[in-house]
């Protein structure tokens, strides 16, 4: 079982790095056919987004740990890889919630949207984490104070959103730009007040999803009948 999954982990992976280079190269020449379009500007808005991030941390954990299926003699992770993949693992679920449930549908500003690259980044990568977190050897329990470490990158994020926000201008349309419209004072019903309900909001699904994540790390392991490579 521990090499099926490694295997899984380098084809899921895979298709993770694929959606986030090809949504990207497709951006990028949607914004070429606009001239006042900053090409360095955009890219770095690209990967502001919470769901880019979350995916890039998607790819370096599943190959790391197909490395370490292939490599490793005992069953157990290391401490810190199971941290991190805990992290990672609450970051993505996070992604597929937020996006299915609040946009879904809305035009995000990242340029053409790549249909089977969005789906891989908010419903399948998402999906095979949590998967790969329930069924997968190797996970070892965790103590609570992870939520600690999983809350730490959310929260730098959001600082960096919302100071960046007023000040990263986009020379298109001379108004400062955010990754999500809820996070976006300008565009919000009640501006500042809407934008913290929905930080809130969002902070109380990770810190829950972070939670169910330490406490299945916590129980036995579901085994599930998967030919050994």
């Amino acid at each position: 079982m521990k090499l099926t999954f490694a295997v899984l982990r380098v084809v899921f992976g895979i298709a993770i790095a694929l959606a986030v280079f090809v949504q990207l190269a497709h951006s990028i020449e949607f914004w070429r056919a606009d001239p006042a379009a900053d090409l360095p500007f955009l890219i770095t808005n690209y990967f502001s987004f919470f769901t880019i991030d979350s995916n890039v941390g998607a790819f370096v954990v599943l190959l790391i740990g197909a490395a370490l299926a292939f490599t490793r003699k005992s069953d157990g992770d290391p401490h810190w890889y199971t941290v991190t993949r805990a992290v990672i693992v609450t970051y993505m679920a996070t992604t597929g919630i937020v996006y299915n449930l609040l946009l879904r549908g809305i035009e995000l500003p990242q340029g053409s949207t790549v249909e089977w690259s969005n789906e891989i980044l908010h419903v399948v990568g998402p999906l095979y984490l949590v998967i790969d977190w329930i069924f997968a050897p190797g996970r070892t329990p965790l103590p609570w104070s992870t939520i600690r470490t999983i809350v730490i990158f959310p929260i730098v994020w959001v600082i960096y959103t919302l100071v960046r926000g007023p000040l990263a201008i986009d020379a298109r349309t001379g108004q400062g730009w955010y990754p999500y419209p809820f996070l976006n004072p300008a565009t919000s019903q009640n501006g500042y007040l809407s934008v913290t309900f929905y930080v809130v909001l969002i902070a109380l699904v990770i810190s829950s999803v972070g939670a169910g994540v330490v406490w299945l790390s916590r129980r036995e392991r579901v085994a599930v009948a998967l030919p050994e490579r």
